[in-house]
């Protein structure tokens, strides 16, 4: 059995000093909803409490799907590296960068430099820029795939991109971990699939993403970016449905219209064609504050077609 972590949306604070030339950007914005809101909702003393029961569970691979940092100023993206550190070595946690990460032209690519322990497929050099994702890293018998969809966008908008470009290496590498028998996570910050947010914070090129697994397929699509706990589906080969599920910020606090921080974990067993994964939730349960299991159930990708829902 194979166990997998994943969680999302960390956005660790407080935001360090900030100058008025940092500011003169779409960073004003960013800074005036951390102040009115986002500080008020996260609490980093959940964090600590989320990844020591994340790490208590012992997984055997942690899926870390963006937001690491709130305006990606180099203090905050230096701090997130400190951080992802303190968390594990780079080879047993995989990164892909959200919106956040790239929140100005130049972000993603300092990003890269600071986390690219994180972000490297097996055998490859680090990401430089968006040019180096997709990665492919084989843990066990999961393939973890990484794919970016952060960009800088104009303000008010936080919108991500699947690009022609990453589809075509995507395909590649799902057709390769396919012929190794592996199970095929694909790891993307935004939601590959429509209405899961508003078209401002939507994904560009969902058709192209959906078109690309129902050719190619997947065993488990993972994204964050909404701060809710999701389970949609969309068409794989021959029919099939694929799981694409979502997850709370890691950082939020009660309090707040998003519920509170908790995060995934996957028990993966079995072989191509009768794979069997056993799914829960584990973070603040409700009434009594205490980090415990939510929710749980039973997915057996492929399954068969059926609307989207929520365990």
């Amino acid at each position: 059995m194979f166990r997998l972590a994943h969680f999302s949306d960390i956005h660790l604070g407080p935001l360090p000093a900030i100058s008025y030339r940092e500011l003169a950007s779409k960073r004003i914005t960013g800074y005036i909803n951390w102040q009115r809101n986002r500080r008020l909702n996260l609490d980093h003393g959940v964090i600590d409490r989320i990844t020591d029961d994340m790490l208590a569970a012992a997984p055997d691979h942690i899926a870390l799907t963006g937001d690491l940092v709130n305006l990606a100023l180099d203090k905050e993206i230096e701090m997130a590296r400190l951080w992802l550190e303190s968390l594990g070595p780079a080879q047993a946690i995989s990164v892909v960068p959200g919106n956040h990460d790239a929140y100005v032209p130049g972000a993603l690519a300092r990003c890269c430099r600071a986390w690219g322990p994180y972000m490297t497929g097996d055998g490859q050099k680090p990401p430089k820029g968006k040019g180096g994702f997709p990665y492919l890293r084989v843990r066990g018998p999961v393939a973890i795939i990484g794919v970016s969809s952060a960009r800088a966008t104009a303000p008010f908008m936080a919108s991500g991109h699947f690009s022609k470009a990453q589809a075509k290496r995507l395909a590649l590498l799902l057709d390769r971990a396919a012929a190794q028998g592996l199970f095929r996570v694909v790891m993307i910050h935004h939601p590959p699939v429509r209405g899961a947010t508003n078209a401002a914070k939507r994904l560009y090129g969902i058709s192209r993403f959906q078109k690309l697994i129902r050719s190619h397929g997947a065993e488990l699509v993972l994204h964050g970016h909404t701060h809710l706990p999701t389970v949609h589906h969309i068409k794989g080969p021959d029919g099939a449905s694929v799981p694409v599920v979502g997850v709370a910020a890691a950082g939020q606090a009660h309090g707040s219209a998003k519920p509170p921080a908790h995060y995934n974990l996957f028990e993966i067993d079995g072989a191509p064609g009768s794979w069997q994964m056993r799914f829960s939730r584990r973070g603040i349960v409700a009434g009594n504050g205490e980090i415990g299991e939510i929710s749980g159930a039973v997915l057996s990708p492929p399954v068969s077609d059926r609307p989207d829902a929520v365990p």
